[in-house]
């Protein structure tokens, strides 16, 4: 794979954003996930939706698409986007060591530049809501593990985390 070097950089070193006027729309799709770590006590009340805030998946899911829809505002140099659609779902592991919930945000639109932030920021947001909405159950949760897994469309083409 080719060296790329920073795109939002002029010749002075000062941050710019990108140029994408001369882009032509095309397809895009991005994937990003991540998890949170929690207790046993926590993960059987988000699983039986038990907790005293109400339904931890459920604003989960509405907060990280609002995330997404707002990572323009919260990173300085992304461009605004307008989605085709925009998922957040769950997954709960039930792991007796390391019990978690995976969240998974993914992205699609017809644009002139990626949404991989728009996915990264939309699968924090929601592990940072699980995190709000159990931390008086448990204050040892740990997100991590955010990361792009899928991406395709635009000039760099497919990308598949293995």
């Amino acid at each position: 794979m080719a060296e790329r070097g920073f795109t939002h950089f002029d010749g002075k070193g000062s941050a710019v954003m990108v140029d994408v006027s001369a882009k032509e729309l095309s397809p895009r799709m991005a994937l990003a996930k991540g998890c949170i770590t929690v207790n046993r006590q926590t993960l059987a009340a988000v699983r039986d939706g038990t907790a005293k805030k109400g339904d931890v998946l459920g604003t989960a899911r509405l907060a990280g698409i609002m995330g997404a829809k707002k990572t323009a505002e919260l990173i300085p140099l992304c461009h605004p986007l307008i989605f085709d659609t925009c998922t957040v779902d769950f997954e709960i592991i039930e792991d007796p060591l390391a019990p978690r919930i995976e969240a998974a945000c993914r992205v699609k639109l017809s644009g002139k530049t990626g949404a991989e932030m728009e996915a990264l920021t939309g699968v924090s947001i929601a592990l940072l809501t699980i995190y709000d909405m159990c931390k008086a159950i448990d204050r040892t949760m740990i997100m991590s593990d955010i990361r792009l897994v899928e991406k395709s469309g635009g000039k760099s083409g497919h990308f598949s985390r293995s």
